[in-house]
């Protein structure tokens, strides 16, 4: 006696491109809420402490500026001199007069006058917002 089996008509007609869709649009999402490491921070910096310092959360339009033990200034990390850090500030300012912030990190090893070199070509193009990082915790 031969037993007859029934395949279902349910499973025959499920379709897999919604589920494909949905998939898609769950990996774009994901892809375009996630947090990528930034070029700037690529550095090796030791940050000197502070008690007061608050985690560094990034601005859309910030400027991050690092500055090495030996004093060079890099600019998404890439080497550059004062004049050139100078135009691209004033480019920057061009481009969003309002709101330009800069972030000044600096290796705490580092002597004062290159962070005051930076500060001040700050200020000659225009930009008030900008502010040295520090971390918060005991020196290491």
């Amino acid at each position: 006696m031969a037993v007859e089996i029934k395949k279902s008509t349910v499973a025959g007609t499920l379709s897999l491109t919604p589920l494909i869709d949905v998939v898609f649009l769950l990996l774009i999402f994901f892809l375009v809420t996630s947090e990528f490491e930034e070029q700037e921070r690529r550095i090796d910096i030791s940050l000197p402490t502070a008690t007061s310092a608050v985690p560094m959360t990034s601005k859309p339009r910030e400027i991050v500026i690092d500055i090495n033990p030996a004093g060079t200034i890099y600019v998404g990390g890439q080497e550059t001199t004062l004049d050139a850090l100078q135009e691209l500030l004033k480019n920057a300012v061009a481009a969003n007069p309002i709101s330009q912030t800069v972030v000044i990190r600096a290796d705490r090893a580092t002597a004062f006058q290159p962070v005051v070199s930076v500060m001040d070509a700050c200020n000659r193009t225009g930009i008030s917002d900008y502010s040295v990082t520090t971390t918060d915790g005991p020196d290491q």
